[in-house]
């Protein structure tokens, strides 16, 4: 027996250290050892291998456009917001897909493999939408690349966001979004979620909404998604994104509130580097974090996931496509302390947030898709604190990044030679178990 790939010698995330062939695009086997020809040989002993890092929030037709026309010079929503209403008639088709291809380089070199964008038909000409179907077509060998129809002015408060909508529907784009929030009235926004639901259900489309992204405590459309995910059996199928009101709203509200959310089975999707930034602006003391509910959520069985929002675009800009640097400010903001807790944050930004997304094709094991990394840490909780290089990634069977080990050179009397960050754990503690 031979194989294309064997990864020799990693840490998986559960603890277990394994060989992993590779025939093809697919995990052929997961063994102890493996003592097989192979046409290329990893050594990844003493790494950790890990399923693909997967973003299941992201802009990708704003990502890379810092510093057009200007900068956010406040770095406050409002002032994005109004920054890409200037942007949005400048863009052109080849410089909307040109920012987003180097972004898909950017993630390909940092193990992304997998990524949900918005995409906004506020723009007649959708032009944005054409450039991202492109891309989408061409980075499919190696990510796996969905678009979400964003009526991003408000699809009732944009005279032309419900036609737009559906025409991007029309051209491709494979889900439905929205942004209730945004509408001019609150009965507005309560019914654009039932419609865009109804939208998603009438053509067997998921649905990713934009939902409750304000420090509003009365912003509940979260409670309208809910009641529409069951009405028209959509469980499973639909998310809500950020749902940064919650962290407003009365404590015995949110108690009614989230069983909701979990009967619905509906998915939850924070952003953490963004929503910190972003939420919270109107508080003097004490200050909110930004962030939604996480830890009550996750003990009520509801899946959460982390998102990255945006990169150097007018909301935000910073951003590196490391899903790494979004659970580890997740973490802090949620105060997810305990070691459980921590690897569950990696567990998140990898087979969390593909769960999210639907993609049964990912993960480690056999039969799963050969789309893996191999990091330069010794564990899931290792990994997140040091955000390490990604020493190879392999995505459908190919190897795609490589970068070698980058240990520090020291010159101090009396000290080793070379240093890395990495930390070995006494060999009494046991490996961490993500929690189920």
């Amino acid at each position: 027996m031979s194989f294309d790939i064997i990864v020799a010698g990693g840490t998986l995330p559960d603890g277990r250290v394994a060989d992993i062939g590779i025939r093809g695009e697919t995990i052929a086997a997961i063994e102890p050892r493996i003592d097989a020809e192979a046409g290329t040989v990893i050594d990844a002993a003493g790494d950790l291998v890990s399923p693909p890092f997967v973003d299941p929030h992201f802009h990708m037709d704003a990502t890379l456009s810092y510093g057009l026309p200007r900068i956010n010079a406040s770095g406050t929503l409002l002032e994005g917001i109004a920054l890409w209403g200037e942007l949005k008639p400048l863009l052109t088709h080849e410089a909307v897909k040109e920012r987003a291809l180097a972004y898909c380089d950017w993630a390909v070199s940092m193990g992304l493999l997998a990524i949900r964008t918005h995409v906004d038909v506020c723009d007649d000409r959708l032009l944005a939408v054409e450039a991202l179907l492109e891309v989408k077509r061409q980075v499919s060998p190696y990510i796996d690349l969905q678009l979400v129809a964003f009526p991003q002015d408000g699809f009732y408060r944009s005279p032309t966001a419900r036609a737009n909508t559906i025409r991007a529907l029309d051209k491709g784009v494979g889900i439905v979004g929205g942004i209730p929030h945004f509408e001019r009235t609150m009965a507005d926004g309560t019914r654009s979620v039932t419609e865009l639901c109804e939208i998603a259900a009438e053509r067997g489309l998921m649905v990713d909404m934009h939902c409750d992204e304000t420090d509003d405590p009365h912003s509940r459309h979260v409670e309208q998604l809910a009641f529409e995910t069951q009405r028209l059996g959509l469980q499973g199928r639909v998310a809500g994104s950020h749902l940064t009101s919650m962290h407003s709203m009365d404590n015995y509200y949110v108690s009614k509130l989230l069983p909701l959310i979990a009967e619905a089975d509906l998915s939850v999707i924070p952003n953490p580097l963004i929503n910190m930034m972003l939420q919270g602006r109107h508080d003097t003391y004490p200050k909110r974090r930004g962030l939604t509910r996480v830890p009550e959520m996750l003990k009520l069985g509801i899946r959460v996931g982390w998102g990255q929002d945006c990169v150097l675009d007018p909301w935000y800009s910073l951003g590196t496509a490391d899903m790494l640097d979004v659970a580890f400010m997740g973490l802090h903001a949620a105060q997810m302390s305990s070691p459980a807790d921590m690897a569950r944050c990696f567990d998140m930004v990898t087979n969390v947030n593909a769960a999210i997304m639907g993609l049964d094709h990912l993960g480690l094991a056999v039969g799963k898709r050969a789309s893996l990394v191999v990091l330069d840490a010794g564990n899931a909780i290792e990994a997140v604190r040091l955000r390490p290089d990604r020493l190879a990634v392999i995505a459908r069977g190919k190897v795609v990044a490589r970068r070698d080990k980058r240990d520090a050179a020291l010159s101090l009397p009396g000290r080793p030679a070379i240093v890395n960050r990495r930390h070995r754990l006494p060999e009494a503690v046991a490996p961490v178990q993500v929690l189920p």
